[in-house]
């Protein structure tokens, strides 16, 4: 699909007035640019925000992006447009809509519109709508190893690292400073083993708010030794078994 610019449009009347580029509380103007920044970043920076290029625009506080094409974004688009259930959507772009949809049915009872010439109609998160995950209440919270390809570290303000898992899907782990700056191998583009915290959905097999605590090394040379030892032992274990496959056959009950 060629790239597509979205309108991202709040809608806001909680300070007594209706919000426009003209006047717009600042902390709404943070909120939403914050919200904004996450929503299209998704779980694995599906877009680059810092080299984007906005517009805000007339209609209350709306935001057109510079024209995107990454094939992450437009589906969970798409997904939002079809239904108002979130499964399938990535874990940090659900946790802005949900906020939205809360924020809609608050005391704000402010209204989010996206719209984007492939969607049949805009996507409206307001009091009247309900956008959720059935899986919501399937998070727990987990320490684990999990292990991948180190895409990037680093970031001035919250410092994370970028990790892409075997399975291909990308994780993005928050990490302390000091873990980063005194860590004395260069991981970038390599292979790592790493202990996280974050919490793990049952049904969906996700991570999200994933946290890192340290850098495991993880050993994966063979111990030549070790194997001569068991094959060894095996050896002995056998050696008063004149054919071991028949052996094991008359275990399991099968004939010749």
């Amino acid at each position: 699909m060629e790239a597509q610019a979205l309108l991202i449009v709040l809608h806001d009347d909680s300070a007594g007035y209706e919000i426009t580029p003209d006047r717009v509380p600042l902390a709404v103007l943070r909120s939403f640019a914050k919200d904004v920044d996450e929503f299209l970043r998704g779980d694995g920076n599906d877009v680059d925000t810092a080299e984007l290029d906005v517009a805000v625009v007339p209609g209350s506080l709306g935001l057109r992006t510079a024209p995107t094409a990454n094939p992450v974004l437009l589906a969970d688009l798409r997904r939002l447009a079809a239904g108002e259930q979130l499964q399938g959507i990535g874990s940090r772009r659900r946790a802005v809509v949900e906020r939205w949809q809360k924020a809609a049915r608050g005391a704000r009872r402010l209204r989010v519109q996206i719209s984007a010439g492939f969607l049949p109609a805009s996507i409206v998160i307001s009091a009247d709508t309900d956008f959720r995950a059935d899986d919501a209440d399937q998070w727990v919270r987990v320490e684990r190893y999990v292990r991948g390809e180190i895409e990037d570290m680093g970031g001035a303000t919250r410092p994370n690292a970028h990790i892409r898992l075997p399975d291909g899907k990308a994780l993005l782990v928050e990490a302390a400073r000091e873990v980063l700056r005194d860590e004395k191998t260069n991981r970038l583009y390599k292979h790592a083993m790493l202990r996280i915290t974050a919490e793990y959905n049952v049904m969906t097999r996700e991570y999200r708010h994933a946290r890192l605590l340290e850098f495991v090394e993880h050993e994966q040379r063979l111990d030549e030794k070790a194997l001569d030892r068991l094959t060894q032992r095996g050896a002995k274990a056998w050696r008063d078994v004149p054919d071991a496959g028949a052996w094991v056959d008359n275990l399991r009950g099968n004939e010749g």
